[in-house]
């Protein structure tokens, strides 16, 4: 047992959470390959590679899959008021300047509470700020997954990376999934137009929707 496991052992607390592992996030990666298992079958071997993209600290405990996309329900004991401070800590910190110390900082948080999506979505940000592209997606990767509804901010985040990696397609992608979670966002859609993509136009139906969701 760690020095803060045995300070803070009474803090430690069990959480379950179910993530959405979306196909696009994932082609070409390891994980990509589960997709092309059978949507009926669950085997153990798609379990051990949920379980190498999880880590250690958090255990697979269901998976259902579908053509694009696996719900998976996972567990974790960490300390969530814990990893929140230190987050919180590390926004101030990388907002002051103190980059490093700010990313060190978030990892810190996951490490202490890997379910921690505030702090995963932060260091994504915060990677992505400090031009380090590919390790900022992977991050936003996870911080998409642990959210579940998707998130425009993310979406436009993960796709900045996705175009300074030369990833162009993937970006339009992105870009696209955020216009139709927010048809009027003129980030998005000027973004979209500076990929050479003329964004869909916002239909009634899709307007609603967005209005819906911004309450």
């Amino acid at each position: 047992m760690s020095e803060f496991d045995g300070k803070h052992s009474a803090n430690r607390v069990r959480h379950m959470r179910t993530l959405v592992l979306r196909r696009g996030d994932h082609i070409g990666d390891p994980l990509g390959l589960i997709f092309l298992e059978d949507p009926e079958t669950v085997s153990d071997p798609v379990i051990e590679k949920l379980r190498e993209y999880f880590g250690p600290r958090v255990g697979v405990l269901q998976a259902e899959i579908t053509r694009d996309a696996i719900t998976v329900k996972v567990e974790s004991r960490g300390w969530r008021e814990e990893s929140n401070r230190l987050a919180a800590a590390a926004s101030d910190l990388h907002e002051k300047g103190a980059r490093r110390n700010a990313l060190e900082m978030y990892r810190e948080a996951l490490a202490i509470d890997p379910l921690n999506g505030e702090a995963m979505l932060g260091l994504g940000m915060a990677l992505a700020r400090g031009d380090k592209f590919s390790e900022a997606l992977a991050a936003l990767k996870r911080a998409r997954e642990f959210f579940g509804k998707d998130n425009v901010e993310v979406l436009l985040a993960m796709a900045r990376c996705a175009a300074r990696l030369q990833r162009t397609a993937t970006a339009i992608d992105y870009l696209e999934t955020a216009n139709e979670v927010d048809p009027r966002n003129f980030l998005v859609r000027r973004a979209l137009r500076a990929l050479g993509r003329e964004p869909a136009r916002a239909t009634p139906t899709s307007t609603a929707a967005a209005k819906t969701g911004d309450r």
